[in-house]
């Protein structure tokens, strides 16, 4: 028997310690469980609370393990990944039968849904390859050599058939003992003649196999400022596959933006410049938005960094991955007051997930690779990193590089969540128990990428959907099942759903304020199930019956997993039967409630236009700003997961047209369109610029009323129609020689009859056009919910509404009653008015004369007498009113 056959034979046998099991599993952790089950439970990573691991500290020994990883891709690249398997490999290890049941890493799963990663030196659950260590031929677990101690092989003879087995063994096991030591000579005097050292030969070992873009390393180390702060920010992004930024430069950031000058030469990545750093932030915003990828901007200190704020609430407020970088004067002026020095830090502080501040460049690369990950993990958010300038500047002597497969081995943590499987079991619970259910979907489901999961979930037992304003696009609006956006401006079907409905199932919601009305009558006859990958948010405004905390992509599935099982098919047919009541009352609504406008001859209604713009490109991309022209687009547009860009939490003014820019870059074959106000244009118009300089082909669609639309509704309707400063007609710019001066063409139309044609020729344009649409100055957006009202009081228009039973009252006929009575009481209130009169007068004429004439006493006892008169008909018609009420 050979000593490979030997070592096959050890690998296989029973007495395979816990300790050699647990440190080819972890090689670089000390960590404990009970093996196997319990082991790859944990071992299986989804977003979720963070499990803090040890990690490796000895670099001498990361450096000896990547060496043995690059020995053993070599070994599976000359005898193939069985025999690697066959060799090293013990079945006993898993014992969970054919294949380990391992659960793929979620560090930046959702960038490759549909593919495992698979670089070099990394296994496709992101783990470092690692080799099993070979087996000491002394070790007294050795069975063939307890078997050869035990036959006494010392005294067998030469022609023993087990003895010449031994001795070839022996021989082969010497001969290639001699052959590695030649090998090592032979590298060592190679090394000598290269003039390379051995911390050369480690990075390059290092380089090589954590680099996915290896082409990186073709460049010209000459044609670089090679290892310095801004290379290593390059590099990370590159390496994070980030090949596009936005920003504008300035002071602090000019050694960036000098290395950026390199990169973008040999086309690794794409700057585009804006015309404001608060546009940069909404162009990165809308790339995350329209990808699910991290959006990157650039500005300077100071006041370029100050014009950042309002984007980075934007996307905190919407749970944006974004990474914000920041020039900073240098560390010996920090504190000092130094020019365009401003804490952007602690300014930030309450509108980001983390924050970080570069004080060394060493740290650079696995900052920002670790930036990355913190953004997109758990409930995302904006990442900001500050740079001082010396930073960007200095050199790195040990340049290490990183990338989203290997920064959870440099932190030593990654996101994880507990299994929620009991609570999902009482969820199933009360669903069956329930006949009015409903899924009210918020963003969350768009950033988990769980559309498919909830539209098969919700038809499998024909659930009723309504959407938020993130949640738009998160089911599909064409089935029968959608009841469109709930909330102040929602469909009042939506909200006669949530005040009636028994059961609510929140999905990746946070019950907004403007979604929820008067909270205490939100949802009031239901038990509420809230999913959400943000256990802050559980319960935080409303009181709910059961949360479960998770990635909602993973509960779902497991939602659908557990119904697939035999013992939960009979839950099928009864609650499909149950729910079809509430399907019919719910599709009674809709013909009740229907979203209409109301005809105005020929004059331009705002949603005429936005129906006919979702009718001619149902599959484009669509931004929009803030106002009135916001909810309609809401209303009567059908949209696709991740078409749907809209500034939701914060409502910012002027994002609709940089969002679309960033939109355009992330697909550049799709169709953009911004759907804007004349108002929220002109907050970020300049970014024309940006769009004429760059060619990208937006289709821009301006709602002209002359007003700030929504401010003009609010004061008409809760102001008795006082109208301060909201109106925009004088000063208002002509949008045609406006778009022309940045040469972009520009369509203008303001009539019914012509707006079709218009709207077509505009969007089969392959150039950028922009279209103004004048349309009826004083149109409001109904539905609408008063505030601190219940959703099921609303104005349907402006003389109709709703009260919470569903009852409909008509405002004009109510305002006639009012008048009518008025009349009523008129004849009363003047001949009181003329006997008040003529009693003062004769009062005047009794002082100086002390009696009045005949004809002034009968003048007088007939007015008294018609007071009389007339007070006893109101009183009958008083009681008459009541006997009715």
């Amino acid at each position: 028997m050979s000593i490979q056959q030997s070592s096959n034979l050890n690998s296989y046998q029973d007495k395979f310690t816990l300790g050699k099991a647990q440190k080819f599993i972890y090689p670089s952790y000390s960590i404990k469980f009970n093996f196997p089950g319990e082991l790859f439970k944990r071992y299986s990573s989804m977003r979720g609370e963070r499990l803090i691991i040890k990690r490796q500290n000895s670099k001498l020994l990361q450096l000896d393990n990547r060496r043995q990883e690059i020995k053993k891709e070599q070994y599976i690249k000359t005898y193939g990944v069985k025999e690697y398997r066959k060799n090293f490999i013990s079945p006993d290890l898993y014992n969970l039968g054919e294949e380990p049941q391992k659960t793929k890493l979620s560090t930046f799963d959702y960038l490759n849904q549909f593919e495992r990663i698979k670089y070099d030196g990394f296994d496709e659950y992101g783990e470092i390859k690692t080799k099993m260590e070979k087996i000491n031929e002394d070790d007294e677990n050795d069975l063939v050599l307890s078997w050869l101690k035990q036959s006494k092989m010392e005294r067998l003879s030469s022609t023993d058939q087990r003895y010449i087995l031994y001795t070839q063994g022996k021989k082969e096991w010497e001969e290639r003992q001699e052959n590695n030591k030649k090998k090592k000579r032979r590298k060592k005097e190679k090394e000598k003649s290269e003039g390379k050292s051995l911390g050369d030969i480690d990075n390059e070992i290092i380089n090589d196999l954590n680099n996915p873009y290896k082409y990186i390393q073709e460049i010209n180390e000459k044609e670089f400022h090679t290892y310095t702060g801004a290379f290593a920010l390059f590099d990370t992004l590159v390496r994070n596959k980030i090949l596009s930024v936005f920003g504008y430069p300035g002071g602090a950031i000019l050694p960036i933006y000098d290395e950026l000058f390199f990169w973008e030469k040999k086309k690794f990545i794409k700057h585009y410049l804006v015309r404001h750093e608060q546009a940069a932030t909404h162009a990165a915003d809308g790339y995350s938005r329209s990808t699910g990828k991290v959006g990157v901007c650039f500005a300077t200190s100071g006041p370029g960094a100050t014009n950042l704020v309002t984007g980075i609430a934007t996307a905190y407020m919407d749970s944006i991955p974004m990474i914000i970088i920041t020039g900073q004067v240098g560390s010996q002026f920090l504190g000092t007051d130094a020019f365009q020095e401003i804490d952007i830090y602690g300014i930030t502080l309450s509108l980001v997930k983390h924050s970080y501040v570069i004080t060394e460049p060493r740290f650079l690369a696995q900052t920002l690779t670790e930036a990355i990950y913190v953004s997109q993990n758990g409930r995302p958010g904006p990442v900001l990193i500050d740079i001082p300038k010396n930073v960007g500047l200095e050199k790195i002597k040990k340049f290490q590089p990183f990338n989203e497969i290997t920064i959870h081995k440099a932190l030593g943590w990654r996101y994880k969540m507990k299994t929620q499987t009991e609570k999902i079991y009482m969820a199933l619970y009360r669903l069956s128990g329930s006949s009015r259910p409903l899924l009210y979907v918020g963003g969350g489901v768009i950033s988990s990428n769980a559309t498919a999961e909830l539209t098969e979930f919700a038809s499998r037992y024909q659930i009723p959907v309504t959407t938020t304003l993130m949640g738009k696009g998160a089911f599909n609006e064409e089935e029968n099942l959608s009841l469109g956006m709930l909330g102040m401006h929602g469909t009042a079907y939506a909200n006669y759903a949530i005040g009636n409905c028994d059961l609510l199932i929140a999905v990746g919601a946070r019950f907004d304020d403007r979604v929820t009305g008067k909270l205490q009558d939100f949802a009031c006859k239901a038990y509420i199930i809230h999913i959400d990958v943000d256990d802050s948010e559980i319960g935080k405004n409303k009181t709910i019956g059961l949360g479960i905390t998770g990635d909602v992509k993973m509960i779902l599935t497991e939602f659908l997993l557990i119904m697939n099982r035999p013992e939960y098919l009979w839950y099928r047919k009864p609650l499909t039967s149950m729910f079809k009541d509430w399907a019919s009352q719910v599709a009674t609504w809709k013909k009740q409630f229907p979203l209409v406008s109301s005809p105005s001859d020929d004059l331009l209604l705002p949603q005429e236009v936005i129906k006919r713009v979702t009718d001619i490109e149902p599959d484009a991309i669509i931004t929009t700003d803030v106002g009135q022209h916001q909810m309609w687009a809401a209303q009567y547009m059908k949209c696709k997961p991740r078409n749907w860009l809209s500034s939701s939490g914060l409502g910012t003014m002027g994002f609709g047209l940089p969002a679309a820019i960033g939109a355009a870059v992330a697909h550049p074959k799709k169709q953009i369109i911004c759907i804007s106000g004349d108002s929220s244009f002109q907050m970020n118009l300049q970014e024309l610029g940006t769009i004429s300089k760059y060619n990208l082909p937006i289709k821009i669609i301006i709602i002209n009323n002359h007003w700030q639309g929504m401010v003009r509704q609010w004061q008409e309707t809760f102001y008795e129609q006082r109208y301060s400063h909201s109106s925009m007609l004088e000063g208002e710019p002509k949008f045609d020689v406006l778009s022309a001066a940045y040469g972009i063409k520009s369509l203008y139309s303001e009539r019914h009859s012509e707006i079709l044609n218009k709207l077509t020729d505009t969007l089969a344009s392959k150039e950028t056009v922009l279209l103004e649409c004048n349309v009826l100055e004083k149109e409001n957006c109904y539905p609408m919910v008063e505030p601190s009202k219940a959703n099921t009081e609303m104005f349907l228009t402006r003389n109709l509404s709703t009260t919470a039973d569903g009852l409909i009252i008509n405002k004009d006929a109510k305002d006639k009653k009012r008048d009518k009575n008025k009349n009523k009481l008129s004849d009363l209130e003047q001949i009181q008015l003329e006997y008040i009169k003529i009693k003062e007068q004769y009062e005047e004429v009794i002082l100086e004369k002390n009696n009045l004439t005949p004809n002034q006493e009968e003048h007088m006892i007939s007015l008294i007498k018609r007071v009389k008169e007339e007070e006893l008909k109101e009183d009958i018609r008083l009681e008459e009113e009541k006997k009715r009420t």
